[in-house]
């Protein structure tokens, strides 16, 4: 079949990207635990690679995978987790999916090939199984919780207490007590939760204890580095909607959910929440007259 230039080198750029994909699901197979997973990946990697042969056809010409992108999308899949990596990935690539469907009246499969890449991929990605997904609930409890109390202590606290190494003190033992109390309670609560049966409650905790630990020590760090209170606060305020943003871009990713809802919601109870205690510390040391 005889087809023009430009037609030729849309062809090549789809090859690459099919070559590529196909690459990086391979690696992600080989490191993939559960056979299941494993079998999936092996899937669509396999459908890849067909893909890439049937543009092939038509190309006449050979094309190499990108290797900087196979190696920037397996380090995100091994370190975010492969279904985010993955889905990332398959955002990147919609537009060209979409176009696919052009070149029917040029080539017989297009129009095949952009119904699998849109549907059957899609059915695949969403059969995947992952711990640190299922686990989402309790991260985004611990997260939310120490966002919304420590943000709301530290500024209570910056204001009554205007020291920055008693701020982080007070604001260490604080969190690493809420951390405690938080896992103790996510154990309880899944272990009492009997539809939730693919849910261990040990593992549970652990991730609710965590993610408040983290979140702790991030919004904690600037009053062990910095003089200034006010500053300190500041930063602490910039890293919370940093870390809220960060998550729930993530979320928006691996689960498919809308960003901006979820953002503005914990972002305007965290912030709502540290103003409402900058107040009542203001009011605090007014009343009291403490002056440390």
């Amino acid at each position: 079949m005889n087809i023009n230039e430009n037609i030729r080198q849309r062809l090549l750029i789809y090859q690459e990207n099919e070559i590529t994909e196909h690459h990086i699901y391979k690696m992600l197979a080989r490191q993939c635990t559960s056979p299941e997973n494993r079998r999936i990946l092996e899937t669509i990697s396999a459908d890849e690679l067909r893909h890439y042969h049937n543009w092939r056809k038509y190309s006449q010409q050979d094309v190499k995978p990108n290797r900087f992108k196979v190696w920037v999308y397996y380090l995100i899949s091994r370190v975010l987790g492969f279904t985010f990596g993955i889905k990332l990935m398959e955002r990147g690539e919609e537009g060209a999916q979409d176009n696919y469907a052009e070149l029917e009246g040029v080539i017989p499969e297009a129009a095949a090939i952009a119904q699998e890449e849109n549907e059957h991929e899609d059915v695949l990605i969403e059969l995947l199984d992952e711990e640190r997904l299922r686990y989402t609930g309790s991260i985004v409890l611990g997260l939310n919780d120490a966002l919304v109390e420590l943000t709301g202590a530290l500024a209570g606290l910056t204001l009554a207490l205007q020291d920055t190494k008693l701020i982080a003190l007070t604001g260490s033992i604080t969190g690493i007590a809420a951390a405690l109390s938080m896992g103790a309670s996510e154990y309880l609560s899944t272990k009492s939760e009997v539809v939730e049966m693919d849910k261990d409650p040990v593992r549970a905790s652990i991730y609710t204890g965590v993610a408040y630990v983290v979140t702790v020590l991030i919004l904690i760090l600037p009053y062990l580095v910095l003089e200034n209170y006010y500053v300190c606060l500041a930063c602490t305020l910039i890293a919370a909607v940093l870390i809220i943003g960060c998550f729930n871009y993530y979320i928006s990713v691996a689960k498919d959910e809308p960003f901006k809802k979820r953002f503005l919601e914990m972002a305007g109870l965290s912030l709502g929440v540290a103003a409402l205690s900058f107040g009542v510390g203001f009011v605090m040391r007014t009343f009291f007259g403490i002056e440390m």
